[in-house]
């Protein structure tokens, strides 16, 4: 790409030496001689960089730097200033000026400061087609579904991405899409430019998870042979994810709360404060205000973070939403594995609409996965579905315990994923490990023979 460079200045041996130089370095160069021809080369020629003097025969580079800025092009600036006005520079500077060269400067010290400037027109761009493709990705309207609840979702992501609320909790069960919300709100607001970072609370210690927020300072522990930036200090001026908060440690509680509170926090091990400016969104599946009357979570901090509450509802609870997401997830997975289904039969529908989806949306997720990776095409039917989905209802007088079903509905997930355990973990919306120790509790033993499944004792 060719970038596009105009100098202005009153002096035609500066104009003529610096069209040379650039034009040598492969820009393309325009000049004018007052603020009046600047004006209009800056509209006509639309440059990427402009190098201008402070001093001009009919008023100041800074006129001129002043209608740069509203016209808001991402234009990169460079002001050219004599030895008496530097204070005047300085000001230039605090007024969006991106560099400036006092008189007489090397040649190659003005090249040195293109090459700069183009360097950020260049990071900017690149910035501004992940900001485009993230929020295509990311936008509320990406959020599936027509029901009242998730229109409701949607203006509220809508109003809260275009806020300065620092504080977000979005609170739903597991499985209802609490992390595309947040990424959602990131990728709308005015921190998309910079980073996005999660951690998901419950995957550490107690100790590992201070380390993680906040860092650490070289040999503020016995292994700590580096100095370790936390993600707090990483995403500066963008956007903090914490999933699974109810599962956080009281005194990590404290230090995150302190955090919030001062705009400011120390290293493991360290003495200097350190400012961060970022958005703070949490989610979390549990009802964090019996987590208060508990004391397992700190109210105060339950109340800064709950600045602004948004509760995504149930699949269960969405009607027809249930269709919509699963025709969604029909296109993506055919694109993503090569395949041609044609949509859903009625009666396909009519067993999706009926079923309790405890899951929810990730459990439906998984369940087009399956039938798109394990079925040819065409329209997908009943028999494509897991068995706990087409099952018949009990009748009345066969009614169970609430841990019987429990029980049914676990293996009937296993011999739906054929028996693999990840998969199975994935569909019920629990870990692995909870899906392990699930079976030990059912008295549930693997057989040993090749290709057997699992054999369940009589209790």
């Amino acid at each position: 790409m060719k970038h596009s460079i105009l100098v202005v200045d009153d002096e035609r041996s500066i104009r003529t030496s610096l069209t040379k130089a650039l034009g040598a370095e492969g820009y393309e160069v325009e000049t004018a001689d007052t603020l009046a021809s600047g004006r209009a080369a800056l509209e006509a020629f639309q440059p990427d960089v402009v190098i201008f003097d402070l001093r001009l025969p009919d008023g100041t580079g800074l006129d001129l730097l002043s209608e740069i800025r509203q016209l808001d092009r991402g234009t990169q600036t460079i002001l050219i200033t004599a030895f008496g006005d530097v204070q005047a520079a300085v000001g230039a500077m605090k007024a969006g000026a991106g560099d400036f060269l006092k008189k007489p400067y090397e040649l190659e010290e003005l090249l040195h400061a293109v090459r700069n400037a183009v360097r950020n027109i260049e990071r900017d761009t690149q910035l501004d087609g992940f900001r485009r493709r993230a929020l295509a990705k990311h936008h509320a309207d990406q959020m599936v579904g027509k029901s009242p609840a998730m229109q409701d979702v949607a203006r509220l992501v809508d109003k809260v991405s275009q806020s300065e609320a620092t504080g977000v909790l979005i609170t739903g069960e597991s499985g209802t899409g609490k992390e595309l919300v947040a990424r959602a709100i990131h990728y709308q607001s005015s921190r998309a430019a910079y980073p996005l970072m999660d951690v998901n609370c419950s995957s550490f210690q107690e100790g590992l998870l201070e380390n993680e927020l906040f860092g650490h300072e070289r040999g503020a522990f016995t292994d700590a042979r580096e100095t370790k930036k936390g993600l707090v200090e990483l995403c500066n001026q963008g956007t903090l994810f914490l999933d699974e908060l109810g599962d956080m440690p009281l005194p990590t509680q404290a230090k995150l709360l302190r955090f919030i509170d001062q705009k400011s926090f120390k290293r493991v091990g360290g003495v200097q404060d350190i400012k961060v400016d970022l958005r703070i969104i949490a989610a979390t599946n549990k009802r964090l205000d019996e987590a208060v009357a508990d004391g397992a979570f700190r109210e105060d901090l339950y109340y800064r973070l709950k600045v602004i509450s948004i509760h995504l509802p149930p699949l269960r609870e969405r009607g027809d939403d249930i269709l919509a997401l699963a025709e969604h997830f029909l296109v993506t997975f055919n694109r993503k594995f090569k395949r041609h289904f044609q949509g859903l039969t009625a009666d396909t529908e009519s067993i999706l609409l009926g079923y309790s989806w405890p899951g929810n949306v990730r459990e439906l997720k998984n369940v087009l996965e399956r039938a798109v990776l394990l079925e040819d095409g065409g329209a997908l039917t009943p028999d494509m579905l897991p068995p706990e989905l087409v099952r018949r209802p009990v009748p009345n007088h066969q009614l169970r315990s609430l841990a019987e079903v429990e029980e049914e509905h676990v293996l009937a997930v296993l011999e739906s994923v054929g028996w693999n355990k990840s998969l199975a973990a994935r569909v019920l919306g629990i870990s692995r490990q909870g899906l392990l120790d699930r079976l030990k509790r059912m008295k549930v033993e693997e057989v040993a023979e090749p290709g057997a499944l699992f054999s369940r004792p009589n209790h």
